[in-house]
């Protein structure tokens, strides 16, 4: 190493020391350290973690839960992240990333099998419709981009739920914001083991009357579901020829296969 790389080093090093700031490297820290953990901590374990004053990890706690950050769980003793650092990463690239690369497949979809279909993603305790295709035909079923869809009563709901790991269904709710989450769980819970059994959802719907849901999930690297494709089918009199239902399933669930970032999709 010359002079000059020494000097730069040391000119780098003194530049990182000067724009520190203190308060704001503790809440980055806790973050990081609570996106580690899987079950969260109790404050006594960030304590540790971090190796700070108790006094100083509660107020910045208590900030990073006012500002909705952090949750806390377990009656209050253990604290995790909530969703809302995933939903504002969301709001911008990736999320657009996501519906920019469904959108194709989701169109070619819809093209081929004369059927609409929506991508839906969970925020703030409910699924919103995130991208939507539809058929170039007379009759069409659409749901509307933007709208909310309950997680516990809609196919691409019960989709999402299903395809939680299930040690970590109920925390996963949590960070989505969905209270009672155990409680709300429990009467779905032989159906979304059916649904996760299975790989995919197909059912009457619970909105209208005629309408067959089908549902798959969008994989993250984890295997849970970080989205739902869902395709409302509804039957043509005079499709020439029709395009089964099973065919527009296997369909549906090439494309979330192709979206997916974990091989078991």
């Amino acid at each position: 190493m010359t002079l000059h790389d020494e000097m730069e080093e040391i000119e780098g090093a003194a530049s990182v020391e000067r724009y520190r700031a203190p308060t704001l490297d503790k809440g980055l820290d806790i973050l990081e350290i609570l996106a580690a953990q899987t079950g969260g901590m109790t404050r006594a374990e960030l304590v540790k973690a971090m190796g700070r004053g108790p006094s100083e990890i509660y107020r910045m706690l208590e900030r990073l839960v006012a500002r909705g950050y952090v949750a806390r769980i377990e009656g209050g003793d253990r604290y995790a992240l909530t969703m809302k650092l995933f939903l504002l990463a969301h709001s911008h690239p990736p999320l657009r990333r996501m519906a920019a690369q469904a959108q194709p497949l989701m169109d070619r979809f819809a093209l081929e099998t004369q059927q609409s279909c929506h991508l839906v993603l969970p925020e703030a305790g409910v699924g919103i419709v995130a991208a939507q295709a539809s058929p170039k035909a007379h009759w069409e079923f659409r749901v509307r981009v933007g709208a909310q869809l309950d997680l516990f009563e809609t196919g691409s709901g019960q989709t999402l739920l299903a395809f939680q790991h299930p040690d970590r269904r109920a925390e996963t709710l949590a960070q989505w914001g969905v209270s009672d989450a155990e409680a709300r769980l429990a009467p779905l819970a032989a159906h979304l083991e059916e649904v996760a059994a299975a790989g995919w959802r197909e059912a009457d719907s619970q909105q209208l009357v005629g309408v067959i849901d089908l549902s798959a999930p969008i994989l993250g690297p984890q295997g849970d579901a970080a989205a739902a494709l869902t395709c409302a089918y509804i039957a043509h009199y005079h499709d020439a020829p029709p395009v089964s239902r099973a065919e527009t399933l296997e369909k549906l669930r090439a494309m979330t296969r192709a979206l997916s970032l974990n091989e078991a999709g």
